[in-house]
């Protein structure tokens, strides 16, 4: 999906739509499928993207995530059994407080640390060029995910989480390509144990040899675009007198990035033949139409129409009446055949 970076922030007239509608297709899921179906959609990259569209935003920017999620939140905010945390800026960095006040009986530290680490892998282990500028995670009772993106000069990528293991592999969705340090891919296992191994062997041997002291001289041609200082070695030594057990553990380290990751990561391949994946691991791409007048205009009138069969439908399948609700489902059949 192309989402180049785009000034400005969404008209007021359809902000309110998009709220009213996002609530109607969300409220029409949750009655229908409960709300960790609507958990697993919003991971799923192109349902995310045919969502936003349907809310009328644009097809090829960087708000498709930023404003959805943003319509999202108030749309749940009154919501029982659900909640969406986070946002855009300094709004991400409220995250964990908002899962600790959240009336959720959900198991709040693994919630704190599934957004920190699904961030920080993102940020850190992923090292796309790209800077994380917005995060969400949306939770339930028994489940989360995580809807995120980061930023370039002119690009945007977003990262994609459901209730799983953090070094897995996860949708990634962005047209624009790249050479990709990949430490979270399958052919980077070696690396990953390696890189524990040489923490937990006092990093202090390692700055002595030509390997992390001469990091920036060893930075393979064509990486550049990655613009991180060399690790500290006071980071370092915290991670050694931690002695993590796993990548995880080391990933999730305070004071441990992409900068000391991706030394580790060059170190095991220098001294031990270890090679990481520099494979740029995006999969999704997708496009339709929306605010800015591509391929055409948002219509009020069909919207507003749209917006009063979705809150009618939920209203009615609470009294029972599944007319509509089997209407909507042959729709669905029908658009995807």
């Amino acid at each position: 999906m192309q989402l180049p970076l785009h000034p400005g922030h969404a008209p007021r007239w359809l902000f309110k739509r998009m709220v009213k509608l996002s609530k109607g297709i969300s409220g029409s899921i949750i009655e229908e499928y409960g709300t960790t179906e609507l958990l697993k959609r919003l991971s799923n990259p192109l349902w995310f993207q045919s969502f936003s569209c349907v809310l009328g935003f644009d097809w090829h920017s960087s708000g498709t995530t930023t404003t959805s999620m943003g319509a999202l939140k108030l749309a749940l905010k009154d919501v029982d059994g659900i909640q969406v945390c986070g946002g855009k800026g300094k709004t991400s960095r409220k995250t964990p407080q908002e899962i600790q006040d959240s009336r959720i009986p959900a198991d709040k530290e693994a919630l704190i640390y599934a957004s920190r680490v699904t961030a920080k892998v993102d940020n850190n282990c992923i090292q796309d060029g790209f800077s994380l500028y917005h995060h969400c995670l949306v939770f339930d009772e028994h489940s989360w995910c995580v809807v995120q993106q980061g930023m370039n000069k002119r690009w945007a990528r977003r990262y994609h989480w459901f209730q799983q293991e953090f070094l897995e592999e996860h949708p990634i969705a962005c047209d624009h390509s790249t050479h990709v340090l990949d430490l979270v891919a399958e052919e980077s296992q070696d690396t990953r144990e390696i890189s524990v191994d040489l923490i937990n062997d006092n990093p202090i041997h390692l700055i002595g040899q030509t390997t992390l002291n001469s990091y920036q001289e060893h930075s393979m041609p064509g990486q550049h675009f990655i613009e991180i200082s060399p690790p500290t070695l006071k980071a370092l030594q915290r991670a050694y007198e931690f002695q993590p057990t796993s990548y995880e553990e080391l990933v999730a380290l305070k004071g441990i990035g992409a900068a000391s990751l991706r030394a580790l990561a060059l170190t095991a391949e220098l001294v031990y033949g270890a090679q990481p994946s520099w494979k740029d691991p995006v999969k999704y791409s997708f496009a339709h139409g929306g605010k800015d007048g591509f391929p055409y205009p948002v219509n009020k009138t069909n919207y507003d129409k749209t917006i009063d069969f979705m809150r009618d439908t939920v209203e009615q399948a609470k009294l029972g009446n599944t007319d509509k609700k089997f209407a909507l489902k042959r729709l669905a059949e029908f658009m995807a055949c």
